[in-house]
């Protein structure tokens, strides 16, 4: 049977409503009918029949007061079904997998539920005989782990009194329990773009967290790696870890549709 080309099948109003949406891709945030017709190269009442369809679908709507038209909220609810569906883990298993190889450490991704953070999805160096193990699933504590403060520090300081208890809990000697202290420590998270636990949640172990931004702009999962505190010093977590863990998040943000402009 000879397969024929898919080009063969294309129905030509279909394609003209899509090129239509496409007009809004750019920076112009609405459009008239003369505009989008000079640009489609396509008569007037085609166009707004066009339009009219869209319109009753949801895909675009008009402002009344300009007589423009702009996207509608189809378009977002489309949009957020994909983000959906491609998924904050399956856009960063092949980031964690690199990660890991590259750091020599383990790598997680962690989204933020309720009072806590949780790690969805991991990766192990395959040549370290000690190595973290992270607990997959189970809610990790926000004050004292990189994965948390990385959510934390891009929360306004009235989330952050709503969100963090009174009395933070103490895991080791080095676990910050005066919140005063934390707020502070955020502020400096959010300058440098990254969190760091250097033994506050279990003892000689090390970690460093970046944030996952989606579409939105919204911070949505943290992305992080854990060693034992011989091998993740200081002075390589700065020097070494914290460029290329904020190059990995970036490039997963950018998956999910950030974009930093």
């Amino acid at each position: 049977m000879v397969r024929r080309d898919k080009t063969n099948y294309l129905i030509q109003s279909v394609a003209h409503s899509l090129d239509v949406l496409e007009q809004f891709f750019g920076d112009v945030d609405e459009l008239g009918v003369t505009e989008l017709s000079k640009r489609l190269k396509l008569h007037k009442n085609n166009v707004f029949r066009l339009l009219a369809t869209l319109e009753a679908r949801g895909y675009i709507e008009q402002n009344r007061a300009s007589e423009n038209y702009r996207l509608g909220i189809k378009c977002l609810l489309l949009g957020r079904r994909y983000i959906h569906h491609m998924g904050l883990v399956r856009q960063a298993r092949p980031t964690l997998s690199e990660l890991a190889r590259k750091c020599r450490e383990s790598t997680y991704v962690a989204i933020l539920r309720r009072d806590g953070v949780v790690p969805l999805e991991s990766a192990e160096p395959e040549d370290r005989a000690v190595r973290i193990r992270l607990p997959i699933g189970n809610t990790l504590p926000l004050h004292c782990t990189a994965a948390g403060k990385a959510h934390l520090a891009f929360d306004t300081e009235e989330q952050l009194r709503s969100t963090l208890p009174e009395h933070l809990k103490r895991y080791t000697d080095r676990t910050i329990v005066d919140r005063a202290q934390l707020f502070e420590q955020l502020g400096s998270v959010a300058s440098n773009g990254y969190a760091t636990d250097t033994g506050e949640f279990i003892d000689e172990v090390n970690s460093i967290a970046v944030p996952i931004r989606d579409y939105t702009r919204s911070v949505v999962g943290s992305l992080a790696i854990a060693g034992p505190s011989y091998r993740m010093a200081p002075e390589r977590i700065v020097t070494e870890l914290a460029p290329t863990l904020l190059g990995a998040g970036g490039e997963i943000s950018r998956r999910l549709g950030y974009n930093e402009s």
